[in-house]
């Protein structure tokens, strides 16, 4: 996500209306045709079966008219089962209530959320690699699409498409593929390419899986060489978005639909909704439990909805959500005023100073049509012929984007603290500021006749405190489910250079062109952690998703904290990735289908519903049903709890599988920061005597009255000696 655009997003996210209330609103039509996603689980397996068929039938039942070919926008028949369709409130319901429906929901327009970073996760160029395994393997991108040409995906000294691919280059006009980009399609018929109009894709692939290229900057800031994970890797992209940035649901649901059905090993999706849908109201959820079905784990970013409790996007178990965080890199930008004093703030600012310094436009400058009243917060109705030529004040955080289509040489922007960490592009010389600077800043353009300033060029510097979770990286707890840890996982997001498509502008106001630029986000972060996933795959090719989801989660290096008074850990998750050690795990929490399907049945879902969506002749046991959600078999434990004046005793099952050393002993260490809270763990040891056993435990956590405070964050290491396998225990007092 462009830094504007996240700015933006973040705003209008503020503003936004409940969900419920825009269905409601919907509902009171019922005449209102709207675009909808039938979700109608696994596809059936007699060989006679006919998806489209059946889905036609289907909208027979519910549409009086002739126009029903018309009304079926697509089939879903390579990976599962559904179909997009334009219906009134009225048909809708009628299809809900039918039999091997599962759900039907809007289809919901979803938004888009490396020189330095990889050495800072410690994968350097030099790490052992599984050469041969690693180019076998296919990093699905849904996303905006690719720019094919860039060097980021050239394909020298790659062998030919492995074997096992069945997708297909369907890029459209003047689009070509190679032995890197092996797969292309795009769903939108507005943009008729695959290529990449926003530059977002492009982005994102390159962070996944770019070749290695050297001298990569932007306009000379952050020179090294780019990279990804797994630069050997094969890249499949499913263009979903055009340009602004819209992604229509239905598309995201063709896209793992074909995704699947191609054969990639991993898919990573920088794309979301201003909230938690249902699980199976939410294509990219959907999508990523049929993955999983067939041993693809789905990324997803968590959403730049932060630093607000709750606002995590990306929330069913069977997806690895992700987080952004800062890397050990800064860009610091100086503004020395005219009376010599200096303050320090952000931005990308790509501008020579040469010890120019420009008058600064005082108060008086604004002016607003009509005797209306300009605020001196904002960068609004300025006089053109006061501010010509001259550098503004912006109290609002946007004032950046609108101050140079006044004529202005530049801003002064004072921004919030939940935003100072973004530093933003600006193709004229710009600075952010925290509000005691610039406070500092308005009391000598009050205190001199005439004041001015020098914006000097942007230099780097290393950052000891990183990583730090970004403020607007979107917080837990999980809304849907508050038993799973959400976001999983944390990753860098914030001013990371990567490959960029050379037709889109740099934002919305900085209009120059470049091969590869610096973008900020958890769309970001979402395609390092799907790279790590590759590399990790490329070691252990027979891990499933949740096992590799484990070894990344119970590895992750320390975050030094956020900024908010949540428990760390709904932040970012178990921490910040940590490549090399996620390959030696030691233990794994494994999650089979069938536990999934368990918690399922055990979070209240019909189980002839499950049944369909499983595919399987799955049920949920009746032994099981008094199991809670919180013992499915992840590698954090979340525990809710009642109000604070009330005891509590909880115990959490968990079962570990070895594959460190095959005679190993593990020892359970707890940390328990707070003495309120006993936890202990029964066998205190485990003990293995081959790879792949498996062994389990109980963890009981009790809690006397008038506990003070509303969060607890613990953690459990089973340690050999040599593996630290560490997951964190949360316990959450919830409100009344």
């Amino acid at each position: 996500m462009t830094n504007h655009i996240v700015l933006l997003f973040f705003l209008m996210s503020l503003v936004l209306v409940s969900p419920s209330l825009v269905c409601d609103a919907a509902e009171s039509d019922i005449e209102t045709n709207k675009l909808y996603i039938v979700y109608m689980g696994s596809l059936p397996n007699e060989e006679s079966y006919s998806p489209t068929s059946h889905h036609l039938s289907l909208l027979q039942q519910v549409i009086d008219d002739s126009d029903i070919e018309n009304r079926l926008v697509r089939s879903y028949k390579r990976s599962f089962n559904g179909f997009a369709a334009i219906l009134n409130n009225q048909q809708r319901e009628n299809l809900a209530n039918m039999t091997g429906v599962i759900s039907v929901f809007p289809s919901s327009d979803y938004r888009l959320q490396t020189t330095r970073s990889w050495d800072f996760l410690g994968l350097p160029k030099s790490i052992k690699r599984g050469q041969t395994v690693e180019s076998d393997l296919v990093i699905g991108v849904i996303d905006s699409g690719i720019w094919p040409e860039s060097e980021s995906f050239n394909d020298q000294g790659l062998g030919p498409i492995p074997k096992k691919w069945r997708g297909v280059c369907l890029g459209g006009g003047n689009f070509s593929c190679n032995n890197k980009i092996i797969g292309a399609r795009f769903y939108d018929v507005r943009e008729l390419s695959a290529r990449d109009s926003a530059g977002h894709g492009t982005h994102t692939s390159s962070i996944a899986g770019g070749r290695e290229v050297k001298g990569v900057s932007f306009f000379g800031l952050a020179e090294g060489t780019a990279r990804g994970a797994v630069p050997s890797s094969r890249i499949a992209v499913y263009k979903v978005c055009i340009l602004g940035g819209i992604c229509s649901g239905d598309l995201i649901l063709a896209a793992f639909d074909d995704a699947i059905a191609d054969g990639v090993d991993v898919i990573t999706v920088s794309l979301g909704v201003p909230y938690a849908a249902e699980f199976f109201n939410d294509p990219v959820a959907i999508g990523a439990f049929h993955a999983m079905e067939k041993g693809i784990l789905t990324l997803q970013a968590a959403g730049n909805f932060g630093p607000e409790p709750s606002s995590v996007i990306s929330v069913a178990p069977w997806l690895f959500s992700v987080a952004a965080t800062t890397i050990d890199r800064k860009f610091i930008t100086k503004l020395i005023l005219g009376n010599g004093k200096t303050l320090i703030g952000k931005s990308i600012n790509t501008i020579p100073s040469n010890g120019t310094k420009f008058p600064i436009a005082v108060r008086n400058a604004l002016k607003c049509p009509n005797g209306g009243n300009a605020s001196p917060e904002k960068c609004d109705c300025f006089d053109e012929n006061m501010v010509k030529g001259k550098l503004v004040l912006c109290g609002s955080p946007m004032g950046e984007l609108f101050s140079p289509a006044n004529g202005t040489i530049g801003s002064i922007v004072n921004v919030s603290h939940s935003i100072f960490d973004i530093s933003v592009i600006s193709d004229k010389p710009s600075i952010n500021l925290e509000q005691n600077d610039f406070v500092q800043v308005q009391s000598y353009t009050n205190s001199t006749k005439y004041p001015t300033a020098e914006i000097s060029k942007s230099k780097i510097f290393h950052d000891n405190n990183a990583p730090i979770v970004d403020m607007q990286s979107s917080r837990g707890p999980n809304p849907r489910i508050l038993e799973i840890l959400k976001p999983d996982i944390s990753a860098p997001g914030l001013d990371i250079l990567a490959a960029y498509s050379p037709i889109a502008p740099i934002d919305d106001v900085d209009k120059r062109k470049t091969k590869y630029t610096i973008l900020s986000g958890t769309s970001m972060a979402c395609p390092y952690v799907a790279g790590v996933v590759a590399y990790v795959k490329s070691f252990h090719k027979d891990w499933s998703p949740a096992a590799i989801k484990s070894a990344i989660m119970t590895t992750a290096k320390p975050v030094k904290g956020s900024y908010d008074d949540l428990a760390g850990e709904f932040a970012y998750g178990s921490g910040n990735i940590n490549p090399q050690q996620a390959l030696h795990p030691g233990l794994v929490y494994d999650i089979t289908k069938q536990d999934y399907v368990q918690m399922l049945c055990n979070y209240g879902y019909d189980a002839n519903k499950i049944k369909q969506i499983s595919g399987e002749n799955l049920s949920c046991h009746e032994a099981s049903r008094r199991a809670l959600v919180k013992d499915i078999n992840y590698p954090a434990m979340v525990i809710p709890v009642e109000p604070y004046h009330k005891s509590f005793h909880a115990k959490i099952h968990r079962t570990v599988t070895n594959v460190g050393f095959p005679n190993s002993t593990y020892k359970a260490i707890l940390i328990n920061h707070n003495l309120k809270i006993k936890i202990t763990v029964k066998p205190k040891l485990l003990s293995f005597t081959s790879l792949n056993e498996k062994q389990s435990f109980i963890v009981t956590i009790v809690g006397g009255e008038k506990l003070n405070q509303t969060v607890f964050s613990s953690s459990l290491v089973w340690s050999d000696g040599t593996h630290n396998v560490k997951s964190f225990i949360i316990v959450q007092i919830l409100s009344l």
